[in-house]
């Protein structure tokens, strides 16, 4: 017998009595919340083959070839979206932000996020938009690439690399005068130098465009605007030439005007947002990302106990917050992660709901809405052909967002990448 008949009859006795191997997936939830429509469908079912959603709806045939999952006591929604992270950072009661951009190595930080991101995906965040390393360069893009290539676990990223920062005005600070310091974000002036550092982020790898539109020049200070209008114009401009949305982080009343003029897509943290603020930002399209979480965060390592009154800055959030919603404002979900644990992500959806936001608003903006700002149109909803980034959740996250919380089940691209069993 030769050898090559010999490894056919091998495989031949090999194949004997075993079944195929499944190529689809059936999920059977008590219910589906597709995202879009905020009440959710009882008795839906979703078939998933390969990455793609394949059909959506009730008694779904299953072809030979499919896996059945059982999913009793759950809801299916779509994988959600963190809009505000940065996996490179770890709370800020462990290690002060200096002291991580400062002290710790690159190859610490970059074990840490790797550890956050596999956190992040168990908590049922299947996309991460990650707004700036904090000191770690471009070690965001190698992330990004070591998740896309299987090579460690971890949501799909969208990444700002360095993020850009009004030369002098971000940190650490406090060091001899023209000593030069690492700092959290690359430093330019003037439009030239703007524009440079957006196309050279970008050619680095940057998915997204982050700008500072203010910050305290000097520890201690107020906040104040940093970028001139032309300067963040000509940044936005050259940003969305590339096809990149830009986000631009900005708290006083006069960095968001410029930001909205300039053509920002969204708005981080918003914190003295006005009503004539928030007015202009939904005439305009902008997207508010309120980070209710962040100053939450802050708030409880300084001593904050949760009792009110709250302390000012965390009202401050709240305010603006309840003026966005008043004015009719696009709100995203996104917590400042990193701030405070990864992992604890539906703490900004908690927050939300506890500052006046409907659940049912809660849990759309953190899937289908998130998706629209992001401009991701393969995901945030549920419906066939569109990712296969899927959750289950024990109980209601339309009628109590803590079931965010109660992680059963993530799909990523139709893997099967965290699963809890069921106990009767």
């Amino acid at each position: 017998m030769t050898v090559r008949w010999l490894v056919l009859l091998v495989a031949a006795l090999g194949s004997i009595g075993r079944a195929a191997e499944p190529t689809a997936l059936l999920l059977k939830p008590d219910q589906v919340f597709d995202g879009s429509n905020p009440i959710p469908h009882p008795g839906w079912q979703v078939l998933v083959r390969g990455d793609r959603i394949q059909a959506v709806g009730p008694a779904l045939s299953a072809p030979a070839d499919t896996r059945v999952l059982e999913l009793p006591g759950t809801t299916l929604i779509p994988g959600m979206i963190e809009g505000h992270g940065h996996l490179f950072l770890h709370p800020y009661n462990e290690a002060k932000w200096d002291a991580q951009v400062l002290n710790e190595a690159l190859a610490l930080r970059t074990a840490r996020a790797v550890v956050n991101a596999k956190a992040t995906l168990d908590a049922g965040f299947t996309t991460v938009r990650d707004l700036g390393t904090e000191g770690a360069g471009y070690a965001d893009v190698g992330l990004r690439q070591a998740i896309d290539q299987s090579i460690v676990p971890g949501p799909h990223l969208l990444v700002a690399t360095r993020a850009i920062v009004a030369r002098g005005a971000y940190g650490p600070k406090g060091f001899e005068p023209g000593v030069e310091v690492p700092q959290g974000a690359e430093e330019a002036s003037g439009v030239d130098e703007v524009v440079r550092a957006v196309r050279s982020q970008i050619a680095a790898g940057a998915d997204v465009v982050k700008l500072y539109g203010d910050y305290r020049w000097r520890p201690g200070e107020d906040s104040r605007p940093t970028f001139s209008l032309s300067e963040l114009k000509a940044a936005v401009d050259a940003a969305h030439d590339a096809g990149r949305p830009v986000a631009v982080h900005t708290s006083t009343p006069e960095g968001m005007r410029r930001a909205i003029a300039a053509g920002a897509d969204t708005i981080e943290h918003g914190y003295g947002g006005t009503a004539e603020i928030f007015a202009s930002m939904r005439q305009r399209g902008v997207t508010l990302c309120p980070t209710l979480a962040a100053s939450d965060a802050v708030a409880r390592y300084a001593g904050w106990n949760g009792a009110e009154p709250a302390p000012a800055a965390v009202a401050a959030s709240r305010r603006a917050f309840d003026l966005a919603r008043k004015a009719r404002v696009a709100i995203c979900a996104g917590g400042d992660t990193g701030v405070f644990r990864h992992g604890d992500n539906v703490r900004e959806l908690e927050l939300m709901v506890a500052a006046g936001m409907p659940p049912r608003e809660a849990i759309v903006a953190v899937t289908s809405l998130n998706a629209r700002a992001f401009r991701l149109t393969d995901r945030g909803t549920i419906r066939p052909g569109l990712r296969a980034d899927l959750v289950a959740v024990a109980g209601d996250p339309t009628v109590d967002i803590s079931a965010a919380r109660r992680v059963r089940l993530v799909l990523k691209d139709g893997r099967i990448v965290h699963e809890k069993p069921h106990k009767n």
